[in-house]
């Protein structure tokens, strides 16, 4: 008697498991199919800079992007392919010159700079608007000089209420997800490239 309610007993507990392994074996084919093809549209775009999130706080590459004045500053930083660069944890401070500033530059410079041949100048010159730290206009009128992301110092100038680096004038500052970005007036170039 106590085999034949143990069949009774384990008989439903199989036909339930039965079933819910076929309907898993469903949902696992449908789920191995999408990917292969979203692979093969982003083989392009890899790294960190290329996540979509839209519940944290913009990072600095994020910020620069969204931004109508600041179009051929993320032209350059993709030409130069240091997105992943902008987007690490940090923190970060960014001089992110206005289209306006690459305007001024000689005519021709930004066309050339943007060229494949010159990227590694290009890197050079966009390494030296990044610094390590995420200090408000405030604070910075307490240095004398920043350290670049290129190995080379830029040098802060107080006048009045404006702060200066490398002779551009901050003119905003947007708080990002991993540092800052201030909006500066010019392009700042290394010593090398002045």
């Amino acid at each position: 008697m106590k085999t034949t309610n143990l069949k009774f007993i384990f008989a439903p507990i199989l036909g339930l498991l039965l079933i819910s392994s076929c309907k898993n074996e469903s949902n696992t084919e449908k789920t191995t199919t999408s990917p292969v093809s979203t692979e093969a549209t982003t083989a392009q775009k890899k790294g960190q800079a290329f996540i979509e999130d839209d519940g944290s706080t913009p990072n600095v590459l994020q910020i620069a992007i969204g931004s109508p004045d600041h179009t051929t500053l993320v032209a350059a930083v993709q030409a130069a392919s240091l997105e992943n660069a902008l987007v690490n944890a940090g923190p970060l401070m960014v001089f992110a010159p206005t289209n306006a500033a690459f305007d001024a530059l000689p005519a021709g410079t930004v066309e050339d700079l943007l060229k494949p041949e010159n990227k590694d100048a290009l890197a050079n010159i966009l390494k030296h608007h990044v610094t390590a730290g995420n200090y408000d206009k405030e604070f910075l009128k307490k240095f004398k000089k920043l350290g670049q992301a290129n190995d080379q110092n830029a040098i802060v100038e107080v006048k009045g209420d404006d702060v200066y680096v490398g002779g551009a004038k901050i003119i905003a500052s947007v708080p990002a997800g991993n540092g800052i970005v201030h909006v500066v007036d010019k392009v700042i170039l290394p010593p090398s490239n002045e």
